[in-house]
């Protein structure tokens, strides 16, 4: 056999049989149906890992370190964002296995495992994470802050001076809002029958408050309120790419057109609100 073949072969080789120790490190900690999911795409994966090992002759160590930031993002993101992050080293495996499997009679046998590897993202469809029921909340709230405040905060830029004024304004504008974002959220889950409209309300209402935190913070510490502006400005950017990327992996949605109707979207509100912020100070003639 080709030897870049077999390395590469390899590399799949531990691929498969980290990714069996970490199904497994996962299913310890869940519920009855999800544990079977994983333990029976555990099992896959090594029957994955003892086809390639026929064919490479070798023995190979699972990654520890990978084994480690797969559970630790699963404690931290939520096991559907691991799963489908994990599914993006499958997917790249699964072209190599097309690419080679008709190379040779030895390793044909690499079919099996690409016709498996679609039956494991049917089972993955099969979790059910409670959190993602919430993600529409928190999505209702983070982009709600993003688009007023960043706005709210351009204007305020141009109308007031004082960074600590600004900062006070916001933050006492931003707490209001999402008292009333959650409360409106509330209201409307319980209409729609959400079993558990207060949290649906109180998700909405800590997303939108977490996210003025962070636009407000560069108004406590910088005194020039132009460029506390222009920090706000990346921060909300970075704010946007983060949850989106997240959102984007948790729904095998494509990551670049959801980033950037929101980031033009915040951006634009931005701009309108400092032109507006700037024709109010000039009108009223306040200097503060």
């Amino acid at each position: 056999m080709d030897k870049k073949i077999l390395n590469q072969l390899i590399k799949v080789q531990q691929r498969e049989i980290t990714e069996y120790n970490v199904y497994l490190s996962l299913s310890k900690h869940l519920t009855t149906k999800n544990a079977k999911i994983l333990k029976n795409i555990a099992k896959q994966e090594k029957y994955h890992y003892e086809i390639l090992k026929s064919i490479t002759k070798k023995d190979v160590a699972p990654s520890k370190l990978k084994i480690f930031l797969y559970v630790l993002i699963a404690k931290i993101f939520g096991l559907n964002f691991t799963l489908q992050l994990m599914e993006i080293g499958e997917r790249n495996a699964q072209s190599f296995y097309q690419s080679i499997s008709s190379k040779s009679k030895e390793i044909k046998v690499l079919k099996i495992i690409n016709d498996e590897t679609k039956h494991e993202k049917k089972l993955i469809t099969l979790i059910d994470e409670k959190r993602l029921n919430y993600i529409g909340a928190f999505v209702l709230g983070l982009n709600d802050a993003l688009v007023e405040l960043t706005g709210a905060l351009a204007g305020l830029t141009l109308a007031l001076n004082s960074t600590k004024i600004i900062a006070m304004v916001g933050l006492i504008t931003g707490i209001a809002a999402s008292m009333s974002m959650g409360v409106s959220n509330y209201l409307a889950a319980k209409e729609e029958g959400d079993k558990n409209p207060k949290l649906t309300g109180l998700i909405t209402s800590m997303a939108y408050t977490i996210t003025v935190i962070i636009l407000i913070m560069p108004y406590l510490v910088i005194n020039q309120s132009l460029i506390a502006l222009i920090f706000t400005l990346i921060l909300a950017i970075l704010i946007i790419a983060s949850f989106t990327f997240y959102v984007s992996v948790v729904k095998l949605d494509k990551f670049i057109p959801r980033f950037l109707r929101m980031a033009i979207i915040s951006l634009s509100v931005a701009i309108i609100n400092f032109a507006i912020g700037f024709l109010i100070k000039n009108f009223f003639g306040i200097d503060i």
